[in-house]
């Protein structure tokens, strides 16, 4: 009869996630338990906040523009509302782009939206 060794399986599953959480402070970093607890949270806020950067951008958007269109005389609610009457379709990303970058260009939309 041999001996069959045996953890190598489980090591190696330690390691990586050890390896995963390098740059974790205290015993979140060392210690197996820990950092597999540490990992699951990490993972939870990772896959939440992925979801929710989407969010915070739209709403930076909106207040870009805000700043914008108020410049030219006309509230953000009215000027989206005539944009959708008026059948202009830029989204909110290019819209905000364009009055940080382009002042000039997002007033000739104003404008359009205007008359």
């Amino acid at each position: 009869m041999t001996r069959v060794k045996r953890g190598t399986v489980a090591h190696k599953r330690r390691k990586n996630t050890l390896q995963e959480t390098k740059g974790f402070k205290w015993d979140r970093k060392s210690k197996y338990r820990s950092a597999k607890d540490a990992l699951r949270h990490a993972w939870v806020h990772a896959y939440r906040d992925r979801r929710k950067k989407k969010r915070d951008f739209r709403g930076l958007w909106q207040i870009k523009i805000n700043a914008a269109a108020r410049e030219n005389g006309l509230s953000y609610s009215r000027f989206i509302h005539q944009l959708k009457e008026k059948d202009i379709q830029i989204d909110r990303k290019i819209l905000a782009q364009l009055a940080e970058n382009h002042p000039s260009v997002f007033k000739q939309i104003v404008e359009e939206v205007k008359e």
